[in-house]
C-alpha cells in the first residue's frame, strides 16, 4: 500500500495531510493552529473536545489517540 503524505499551506501555516484509503486526511491540530493562531494547538483542541462532549455532541471521541504524521516533508 502506497502512502502519500503532503503539506498544504493555509494562511502561511503548514497543514500536514495524508492520503488514506483514497481520501485526504488532515491534521486537526495543524488546522486549529492555522484558524485560531494559538501557540498551544494541542491544548486548544483538547479543551474544545471537552467542551463539545459536555454540550452533548456524541461524535467526538476521547478514545482517539494521536496519529503519527511526519513533522516536515518539504525536502
Amino acid at each position: 500500500m502506497e502512502i502519500t503524505t503532503k503539506i498544504a499551506v493555509f494562511k502561511g501555516k503548514e497543514i500536514r495531510k495524508i492520503i488514506y484509503l483514497n481520501e485526504w486526511w488532515f491534521s486537526v491540530v495543524d488546522i486549529v493552529e492555522a484558524l485560531t493562531g494559538t501557540d498551544r494547538p494541542r491544548k486548544y483542541w483538547n479543551d474544545l473536545k471537552t467542551k463539545l462532549i459536555k454540550e452533548g455532541y456524541s461524535e467526538v471521541s476521547e478514545k482517539i489517540g494521536q496519529l503519527k504524521f511526519l513533522k516536515r516533508l518539504l525536502e
